[in-house]
This record gives C-alpha cells, structure tokens and sequence, in this order.
C-alpha cells in the first residue's frame, strides 16, 4: 500500500542520512476508507491524488514550524506492507493517517518536490499558515486561505529514488535556504 509522508527537504536529508524515517508517531496520507467514501466517483489514480494532495498540505505546515528551510513542499511516497485501520474518529474524505512505526527508508518508491519557481507561491503559504489555522467558525483568514490554496495550482515534480542525493546536493547543506532556493 502507498503512503505519503509530508516533508521537508531538511527532513528529507536528515532520513536519506538516517536510513528512516520516525521517530513515531509519524503522520502519513493514503487512501483510507473515509478517502474513498468521499470521493466515491474516484478511480484510484485520483484517489492516490487526493491523499497526496492532502500531504502536500502538511507539508506547507512543516514547513511554517521550520523557518530556516527551503520554502519548497515535500511528499515521499512509500510502499508498506499495511496501513492500521482508521479508529473511526476521521472525517469523511480524510486521508490522514497516524502511524506508530518508523518507516525504512527502504520504502521509498518516489519524491515529490516542488520546482524552484514555487519557491515565492509555497513561501507566503507557510508565512500565513497559523492565519490559516486560526480558525473563527470553520474558517481562517481569507487572504490566508487563498495563499495556501495558491500552493496547490503548483505541480510537485517527480524524483526516482536514486536522484534523491542529487536533489539534496543541489539545495546545499540540509535543505537550508541558503541552496538554490
């Protein structure tokens, strides 16, 4: 079954260093039941989308919490052998997973980042994302939803597992902003 991870490209480095990725709990985005019951019309490539769309989202918010990395969305996707079952507390069309394992870097079957162009587009999302979260109602800022949907307009580019090093070599020294972002 394939999972995705929302990163960072320092975290990415720091599990390519590691051999893993943890340590748990880890929050991961698949096609759950309550995935699939939402978009019940969805085949499953575009189920796969959404729960990957849904990690790009965190992502963002990784990358709100780390300032000093580079402003670019980071999802691995993973192949594991089982994904737990959802403890019925999920909201329909929700991809969110909580896992209590540390996930091998062995698993890894792709990343997806985005290109250097969304660097300014995926920034100001990250800048805005507790405005985003500071929820009155159902809703956060405006302006601060719109800067964080904006993120999603961006395609995420795919890796193979082996340009991964050449990825991390390109953005310099633990996926710092200091790199080609």
């Amino acid at each position: 079954m394939r999972i995705y991870l929302p990163s960072t490209l320092r975290r990415l480095d720091d599990a390519c260093h590691a051999g893993e990725f943890g340590p748990p709990p880890l929050t991961a985005y698949a096609v759950t039941p309550a995935l699939r019951e939402w978009y019940a019309e969805g085949d499953d490539e575009e189920l796969e989308y959404a729960a990957m769309a849904q990690a790009a989202r965190a992502s963002v918010g990784l990358l709100a919490a780390d300032p000093a990395t580079a402003r670019r969305r980071v999802v691995i996707a993973c192949e594991v052998s089982a994904i737990p079952p959802a403890d019925g507390s999920v909201e329909l069309g929700d991809a969110r997973l909580e896992l209590n394992v540390v996930i091998p870097w062995s698993t890894v079957a792709a990343v997806h980042v985005d290109a250097p162009e969304a660097v300014a587009v995926v920034g100001k999302a990250a800048d805005l994302w507790d405005a985003a979260h500071s929820v009155t109602g159902d809703r956060g800022d405006d302006d601060a939803m719109f800067a964080l949907d904006s993120c999603e307009g961006e395609d995420l580019l795919w890796y193979a597992t082996q340009e991964i090093p050449d990825l991390l070599a390109a953005e310099g020294p633990r996926g710092g902003l200091n790199g080609s972002s």
